[in-house]
C-alpha cells in the first residue's frame, strides 16, 4: 500500500505540473500571450453561476483586491467587461468578451483532448471508479480549503 500512496503522489504531482506547463505552450503556441491565471481567471468568470465580483473571487480564492486587479488587466487586454447590475448599481456584474470566447476556446479544446486520453481505454466500470476516486479527491480539497478559510466544509459541484 505505501508503494500504491508515494506512486499516486508522484502522479498527481507530475500531472499538475505537466498540464500546467502544457497548457501554458500550448496558449503560447496559439499566439495567445495570457498568462494561466489570467485564462484560469477567464474560465471562471464564463462558468460561474452568478458573475458578481464578490462571487468570481469567493470561486476563484482570491480577495477582492486581488480580483479587482486581474479584472483591470483582463479588461485593458480586451477580454472582460465590468458593467453595473440593472436592479442595484453598487453591484458589479462581469462579463467576458468575444476575443475571450476565442482564447477559451482555444483552452477547452486543450482539455478535451487531455481527458479524450485520459477515457479513451476505460470501461464502464472503470470510468465510474475513477469518477468516484476524483470526486473524492476534490472533496477532499475543498473540504480543507473551508478549513483553511476558517468555513463550514460543504461539498459543492459548482460554486
Amino acid at each position: 500500500m505505501e508503494h500504491t500512496k508515494h506512486t499516486l503522489n508522484e502522479l498527481l504531482v507530475g500531472l499538475f505540473n505537466y498540464i500546467l506547463y502544457i497548457e501554458e505552450k500550448n496558449l503560447k503556441n496559439n499566439h495567445i500571450n495570457l498568462s494561466m491565471t489570467e485564462v484560469h481567471m477567464l474560465e471562471s468568470i464564463s462558468k460561474a453561476s452568478n458573475n458578481t465580483m464578490s462571487h468570481i473571487a469567493r470561486r476563484s480564492m482570491i480577495t477582492q483586491g486581488t480580483l479587482t486587479t486581474n479584472v483591470n488587466r483582463l479588461e485593458k487586454k480586451g477580454l472582460v467587461e465590468r458593467r453595473p447590475d440593472e436592479k442595484d448599481r453598487r453591484i458589479t456584474r462581469l462579463y467576458i468578451t468575444d476575443k475571450a470566447k476565442e482564447v477559451l476556446a482555444i483552452h477547452d479544446q486543450f482539455h478535451e483532448a487531455m481527458i479524450d486520453k485520459v477515457v479513451e481505454d476505460l470501461k464502464l466500470n472503470d470510468n465510474e471508479i475513477l469518477m468516484k476516486s476524483l470526486e473524492n479527491l476534490m472533496d477532499y480539497f475543498y473540504t480543507e480549503y473551508a478549513i483553511q478559510e476558517g468555513e463550514q466544509p460543504v461539498y459543492k459541484s459548482e460554486s
